[in-house]
């Protein structure tokens, strides 16, 4: 089933007719300089060296696993119990600047400190065995408070970004065109791989602990300012209730809200997958950071093109089939890519030969490219339309206690996960500060299997929520039209008769 507007028996009237057109418009709310600080924000969110932070606490911070497993646990627990109180503070949040913006303008200088002290560790703790403890103490305040933090933010961004327009096609644009224009934003962590092994080849001269420092403290303070240009113009568009719903409105908000308890349980699902990253093994399996840079290259020419194909794959397809295609085609070409590094044994197998594996995951990621953009832009525009649902259905929107929900269950999974994770490092031999490619035979390919088929066998239970959605066609249609309704007179209301009904942006209106 395709999400084109359906057919109905029912007869419209012209302003009936006028609304359901509407859906369908290419109506544009937010104006040039936002747009622009969406990309730039968009930009920040990937412009990290987190794909090597397990990396930087294994071998340069060095944190003894079992302290890991600790931390992970106890701040997995703090991070379900403050979620709760933190998304009913947001949702009964009403200032003039709106709901969400508070929290991003005043957090968004002290989480990037915390992020700055974070990638600092190695300057204050210099040479230091794994079990220091004062090293051990600042890393698990550290990662204490900057969840708490990260919380406060996290659930701020996702409801701006819901309500930063009121029109679904122009919240699509601008999810489509970030992606499109975020250009650039993996180079540190394409430079970090060059630098890495530059220093495990003997060619470069410098300390592993100095391009942590260096490279992570300078993506942060890239990322930080960004986040603050884009939290200073960002305005929220939908009006809220004007009373704060309260703890119990917020639950039954979600209890009646099939669209997010359907993402809700195939998030919980799919957080139980185990997966320790493709960066272990490009290290210390086939001992090179930098071949996630060419195993990319011939996906790179797919996938930008592949957001154009979204607005295609919305006329034939329904959103049930999208979001199944986009999860899960990545983790099932994984698994082939096990069962054919796995010829051989794990003495004398494929996995561990360079050229033949550099040949099968270039294949996977060139495919797998085919659906980035459908696995980029379809599950957020899942969830601004199931916050839609929530004010259809109740009269007021609860981001901050469904975003609570909806990462609740899943953080519980996640911190046994990760707890899980450093155990089972230590269980299959791994040795911290080993050195280059010196880890056992069978812990290298434990390492392979952990980045390949694992994921995708683990993780496979998260696809059966998703067989059941049903958020398209003819019901999300006259879902937009009762909505857009309701906010016309709610504007109305506000204004006084004369109100304009569409209104556009106080500021800069220009098309970007």
């Amino acid at each position: 089933m395709s999400e084109q507007a359906v057919n109905t028996t029912k007869v419209l009237t012209p302003t009936e007719e006028e609304y359901r057109n509407y859906v369908y418009e290419n109506r544009r709310y937010v104006g040039k300089k936002e747009t622009i600080a969406y990309i730039l924000f968009d930009f920040a969110q990937n412009f990290t060296i987190n794909k090597y932070n397990e990396r930087f606490i294994f071998d340069v911070v060095r944190i003894d696993f079992a302290f890991q497993a600790f931390t992970n646990f106890v701040g997995g627990i703090w991070d379900v119990l403050n979620d709760t109180i933190i998304g009913a503070i947001v949702d009964k949040t009403r200032t003039r600047w709106g709901k969400f913006k508070p929290y991003l303008v005043t957090l968004a200088i002290p989480g990037t400190i915390g992020t700055l002290l974070y990638w600092m560790l190695p300057i204050f703790f210099p040479n230091t065995s794994e079990t220091h403890f004062m090293k051990l103490l600042t890393y698990f305040l550290l990662a204490v408070t900057r969840e708490t933090i990260e919380t406060f933010r996290g659930i701020s961004v996702t409801g701006m970004l819901a309500t930063i327009s009121p029109h679904p096609v122009e919240r699509t644009r601008l999810i489509t065109l970030a992606h499109l224009l975020s250009i650039g934003d993996n180079i540190p962590e394409a430079l970090m791989s060059l630098l890495i092994d530059g220093i495990n080849n003997g060619i470069l001269k410098f300390q592993m602990k100095s391009i942590y420092v260096t490279m992570g403290c300078f993506t942060t303070l890239v990322s930080g300012l960004f986040a603050l240009y884009f939290s200073l113009l960002a305005k929220e568009r939908i009006i809220q209730s004007e009373k704060g719903p309260s703890v119990m409105d917020g639950i039954k908000s979600i209890l009646n809200n099939k669209p997010i308890l359907l993402i809700t349980l195939a998030e919980f699902l799919s957080s139980f997958s185990i997966n320790t990253g493709m960066t272990n093994y490009y290290i210390d399996v086939l001992g090179s950071s930098s071949i996630y840079m060419i195993v990319g290259i011939p996906g790179s020419f797919v996938s930008t093109p592949s957001f154009a194909l979204v607005p295609w794959f919305r006329r034939h397809f329904s959103t049930k089939v999208l979001w199944l295609l986009g999860s899960s085609t990545g983790d099932f070409l994984m698994a082939l890519v096990f069962l054919f590094g796995s010829i051989g044994g794990i003495k004398n197998g494929l996995y561990k030969r360079r050229l033949p594996m550099i040949i099968a995951i270039m294949i996977q990621e060139t495919l797998f490219m085919f659906v980035y953009g459908i696995r980029k832009v379809i599950p957020k525009e899942m969830y601004n339309e199931a916050m839609d649902y929530c004010e259809w259905k109740n009269g007021y929107r609860t981001e901050g206690m469904t975003s609570v929900a909806r990462g609740l269950a899943s953080k519980l999974v996640n911190t046994v996960g990760a707890t899980i994770r450093a155990f089972l490092m230590k269980k299959i031999g791994y040795v911290q500060g080993a050195g280059h490619l010196k880890q056992s035979d069978k812990t290298k390919y434990y390492l392979f299997a952990m980045c390949t088929v694992i994921p995708f066998v683990t993780g496979s239970l998260g696809m059966i929520p998703k067989l059941f959605y049903d958020l398209s066609g003819e019901k999300r249609e006259r879902m937009y039209m009762e909505l857009l309704q309701r906010r016309d007179e709610k504007v109305r209301q506000a204004g006084g008769a004369d109100a304009p009904t569409l209104p556009a942006d106080a500021g800069d209106t220009g098309n970007c």
